[in-house]
């Protein structure tokens, strides 16, 4: 069954019935606020900022474990949006990234 699970989370020291808790919400709106200070307004005055800008950012690097994962919860949470569902350093680099609060 599941014991492999406990045998890995207990070997890393977490918890061996569940996930480390991690606080999305907080997340999110730590990168709203760094796509806010990287990003420029556009001709509607929504901020956008380019997914290579923000991947490259060296505090964005040191905050997000996951950007990935935390730019879609903030897009299924209806923060900002962007172009398909993953976005990957180099191809992805000049797809905008456009809040939407």
């Amino acid at each position: 069954g599941r014991s492999w699970w406990r045998r890995a989370r207990a070997r890393a020291g977490g918890c061996a019935h569940r996930a480390p808790f991690m606080d999305v919400d907080a997340e999110v709106d730590a990168l709203c606020q760094h796509c806010k200070r990287l990003g420029h307004p556009n001709a509607t005055g929504a901020i956008v900022v380019k997914f290579g800008v923000l991947f490259k950012d060296e505090t964005c690097a040191n905050t997000f474990e996951a950007l990935n994962g935390t730019l879609r919860a903030a897009k299924k949470r209806k923060k900002l949006t962007f172009q398909g569902d993953m976005l990957l350093q180099g191809v992805s680099d000049d797809v905008d990234i456009t809040l939407l609060e």
